[in-house]
């Protein structure tokens, strides 16, 4: 008789089955619960997306190009954005070379590409760190356009749901054509053309297959592979481009031996220097009065002599860090104007990427005995002369009596000495004599437009300016009078070459009397023939100026002219700290000394400028004349239609 199988058995089965479909219905409603989850994860996501149809508008992120005298570029501010372009404007492997590098797969995927992702998950892990992206054009264009650069989970959702979106609503050209016009390439330019221009000044219609690998290998990383900044490296990198456009079939290999024999030439280089970006960011902040559409490209013309620019910041640098930490002097600005105006050179400080506060436009401080000069013109306006005899001893005024440096009084002294020695005292008595009121007239006159003080401490330069503001009162005496007003725009265009603005070229006016304001160049001469200002002198070459220290050594100055430059040095520290002796005849005049000699080393020696009355009648009638020309130039130019009035 058989045995019965025993129930217990059956139980285990049954206990067994029953765990595993528990376990599948657990499973099934974690799935489903996660694809829930999920789907409202995708759903928040979703939320906040933008408009895709903004991808086929073209970009408005205008640029400022900032161009020195000479042409050369040396800053560029914003986004530089070439003219928009379609594929069939384009050669074949232009955009050939991009999709080669970036996403070969590009008409093969429905915007996010499976395979590629595989693919680059795979070489990650074998790599052990992250080697290889798998994102698709049409993944990288919805980054770019709509979000932000942000490594989260939300935004790489967020852009796999716009490509998506993408993809329905445009073609694959269209895709390729926004993503040509938007990307970006390095040094501020945006698209393909823009890039074009910038590398090689010419436009993307015109790139040859060197040229455009050369821009496709940027996409990885713009600043490292930019030719601008590391040429060797963006050339080696071109190659694996043209590597990859071959395997493609997109160029033979032929073609590849041909484009990698032959280097591009790059036509564009923006100077990386120091200083002048003090002077950029300066010019920057003035272009908003003087254009209306702020949408254009557009290209600044500045005064900027480079050469000066670049001599200025290595002198400041070599007496700096030379004697700066024993002199206990950290900082430094330098501004030289051209007998018109223009802004020749404007170091701001030591180092602008340690401190962008720019110490030449900005920084107000006491010019100390440098604004001297401006208290004896006023003096020589109402008859004092360079011989007359003044008392140079204590004396008060209202509750202030002033001390000469040296503690020491020289009894009567000749007005053209005091002023050569910088005697305290004198300075004192003329700014009485001539008025306070008309001491500061005569400031405003010359450039000062910073508030000054109504004290008698104003004729030892108590009152705070800028180097700017002193450069042009120096450069007002230097041009015999006339009202020099400092500037560093000389005109503005479009990228295209449509004229917006151009700085006037008009006489200055005449503000000063010219006979007094020869005396008193005369009489300044001194100040570095045998004044306070002797380490200034240029050896033969005429040349005025003025020293200018304050109290307890907190700001030290040098200003002067030759007929060519004049150039204002201050020194000192940005907290006020007291300096370790330094006047304005020791360091600033050596500094002034080290650059004007070298500045003006291939120039002829000229003397000074000296209008007498029958000077000035000539220069009268020559200002007519040319006036008159001016005017018929400008009238033809009109006609013409090529220039803005």
């Amino acid at each position: 008789m058989a045995k019965k199988k025993k129930p217990r058995k059956k139980r285990k089965s049954k206990k067994k089955q029953s765990l595993a479909l528990l376990f599948a219905r657990l499973g099934l409603l974690a799935g489903i619960w996660t694809g829930v989850a999920v789907f409202f994860y995708i759903l928040y996501c979703a939320v906040d997306l933008p408009d895709v149809h903004q991808a086929t508008q073209p970009p408005l992120r205008p640029s400022v190009e900032l161009e020195a005298k000479d042409g050369t570029v040396f800053a560029r501010y914003g986004d530089l954005v070439g003219e928009p372009v379609v594929l069939s404007s384009l050669p074949d492997y232009v955009p050939e070379a991009i999709l080669a590098i970036e996403d070969r797969r590009f008409y093969d995927h429905f915007g996010i590409d499976i395979f590629g992702i595989a693919r680059a998950m795979a070489r990650n892990l074998m790599a052990g760190h992250t080697v290889q992206g798998g994102s698709t054009l049409t993944q990288q264009l919805a980054k770019n356009l709509f979000l932000t650069p942000k490594r989260a989970i939300k935004r790489k959702v967020q852009e796999m749901l716009l490509a998506l979106w993408l993809e329905h609503e445009y073609t694959k050209d269209q895709i390729l054509t926004a993503y040509l016009n938007r990307v970006y390439l390095g040094s501020g330019a945006y698209g393909i053309d823009a890039a074009a221009q910038t590398y090689f000044n010419k436009s993307a219609r015109e790139l040859n297959i060197r040229e455009a690998a050369l821009i496709a290998g940027l996409l990885r990383a713009p600043s490292r592979y930019s030719p601008l900044h590391d040429p060797v490296q963006a050339f080696e990198r071109s190659k694996i481009v043209m590597r990859a456009m071959v395997e493609e079939g997109y160029i033979t290999e032929d073609q590849q031996r041909d484009a990698v024999a032959t280097a591009p030439k790059i036509e564009r280089k923006i100077t990386s220097g120091n200083s002048e970006r003090y002077f950029a960011d300066w010019v920057y902040d003035k272009l908003g009065p003087l254009i209306s559409d702020t949408r254009q490209d557009m290209v600044v013309r500045t005064t900027l002599d480079i050469s000066l620019e670049r001599l200025a910041e290595k002198h400041v640098q070599d007496i700096l860090s030379k004697q700066g930490q024993a002199k206990n002097v950290t900082e430094a600005a330098l501004v030289t104007l051209a007998p018109n105006g223009e802004v020749r050179a404007l170091t701001g400080g030591r180092s602008y990427r340690t401190s962008q506060y720019n110490r030449a436009t900005q920084s107000h401080r006491q010019p100390g005995s440098a604004f001297k000069p401006i208290v004896y013109l006023t003096a020589i306006e109402q008859g004092l002369t360079p011989d007359e005899l003044i008392r140079d001893e204590p004396f008060r005024i209202g509750g202030y009596s002033p001390e000469n440096y040296d503690g020491k009084y020289r009894g009567a002294i000749t007005a053209r000495t005091a002023l050569a020695q910088s005697i305290n005292t004198v300075a004192v008595r003329l700014l009485d004599r001539a008025g306070i009121g008309k001491v500061i007239e005569t400031a405003k006159d010359l450039g000062i437009a910073s508030p000054l003080k109504r004290n008698a401490a104003l004729a030892l330069g108590a009152s705070e300016v800028t180097p700017l503001e002193l450069a042009a009162a120096y450069a007002s005496i230097a041009s015999g009078g006339r009202a020099i007003e400092p500037y560093a725009i000389a005109q503005i265009r479009t990228r295209s070459g449509k004229l917006i603005y151009r700085h006037p070229d008009v006489r200055p006016p005449q503000v000063k009397d010219a006979d007094a304001v020869a005396t008193l160049t005369d009489m300044m001469k001194d100040v570095l023939l045998y004044g306070t200002g002797k380490t200034a002198k240029l050896g033969t070459r005429p040349a005025a100026g003025k020293t200018g220290t304050t109290s307890d050594y907190r700001d030290a100055w040098f200003a002067g002219f030759t007929a060519d430059y004049t150039t204002v040095v201050w020194m000192g520290n940005d907290d006020n700290a007291p300096m370790k002796k330094v006047t304005g005849g020791s360091l600033p005049a050596l500094l002034w000394h080290n650059y004007m000699l070298e500045a003006e080393a291939n120039l002829p020696e000229e003397g000074l400028k000296s209008n007498s009355i029958a000077e000035q009648f000539l220069d009268a009638a020559g200002a007519v004349t040319e006036d008159v020309s001016k005017a018929f130039s400008s009238f033809i130019d009109s006609i013409l239609g090529g220039e803005a009035p």
